[in-house]
């Protein structure tokens, strides 16, 4: 077998810590993937990997092989990606994630124009409303709103998303209109599923956060839902400007409580760690802030 192919089968299972995700990953099947380790480990005469039945875990020999391979398979990236430069453009394959309301309300058509300035490579773009681990689901790049949690990656900021609370006018008509953020304990609020704050919303109030714990009987991790329940006036909602402008423009939904406005929140590029960050990252990572940058919505 190709010992480069092997390498590289290694350095995935230790990184996704799962055969069965390697093999997911590369529709090889289990046993192949299997077969790969084992090949490797008998041509190098050494056990690399202990199985249990619930774990694996590198044995000494695997950690120092397991640096070794990644810094080579680093190496090798970043030099098929030098090389790539001075060619018409970029080649290979990227793989982008994002949530599915920042597709649908324009970044679809950012990563078009990306793709169209370099048609040699070939781009996935996978749209979803759930939390992607971009190591075990072979991610390249994840374009996402809020602070980097994960220390094992890499955040590149494109901008900012402000955040404003909107209602239907049909809502405020039947309920009052909040005149300060403590008013919120009182009205129905449409949550954030995956807030990082939870059931609290912050203000700002004369530069001081205030924190308001809000509840309500409709919660979503979509944006897009969030904000057809605001218009079907089931509550007060804080969304990005971005999703809530053209409604607010059309008269469908009104700002509230624009003095009390919450804290803007990161728009990030988010990779693996890498020592070498691959060209075709560091591109899309360029052109998109370089875009951001001209977009209001986003500064």
């Amino acid at each position: 077998m190709d010992r480069f192919a092997l390498m590289q089968a290694f350095v995935r299972i230790v990184e996704t810590g799962s055969i069965s995700a390697v093999a997911r990953e590369t529709g090889a099947g289990q046993p192949t993937v299997s077969k790969q380790l084992a090949a490797l480990e008998a041509a190098l005469g050494v056990t690399l990997l202990q199985r249990t039945t619930r774990r694996l875990r590198l044995t000494e020999a695997g950690e120092a092989y397991y640096e070794t391979a990644r810094k080579i398979l680093n190496d090798v990236s970043a030099l098929e990606g030098s090389v790539g430069k001075l060619s018409s453009g970029l080649g290979g394959t990227l793989t982008v994630t994002m949530a599915t309301v920042m597709g649908e309300m324009g970044l679809d058509d950012l990563m078009l124009e990306f793709h169209a300035q370099h048609p040699g490579l070939q781009l996935n773009l996978v749209e979803t409303a759930r939390y992607v681990d971009l190591v075990q689901e072979g991610i390249d790049v994840a374009i996402r709103v809020g602070r980097l949690q994960d220390s094992t990656l890499v955040a590149r900021r494109l901008g900012f998303s402000r955040r404003i609370i909107v209602a239907s006018p049909e809502y405020l008509a039947s309920r009052g209109t909040p005149q300060v953020p403590e008013d919120l304990l009182h009205h129905e609020c449409i949550r954030y599923m995956y807030l990082a704050t939870g059931n609290e919303w912050v203000f700002m109030r004369q530069k001081q956060e205030v924190h308001i714990r809000v509840s309500g009987s409709f919660c979503s991790n979509s944006g897009l839902a969030i904000r057809r329940a605001a218009l079907a006036g089931r509550g007060i909602a804080a969304s990005p400007v971005w999703i809530a402008q053209r409604d607010i423009a059309a008269g469908r939904l009104v700002q509230i409580l624009a003095d009390y406005a919450p804290p803007p929140v990161e728009i990030n590029a988010v990779y693996p760690y890498s020592r070498h960050v691959p060209e075709k990252v560091r591109a899309l990572a360029d052109f998109l802030k370089e875009r951001f940058a001209t977009i209001p919505e986003f500064n």
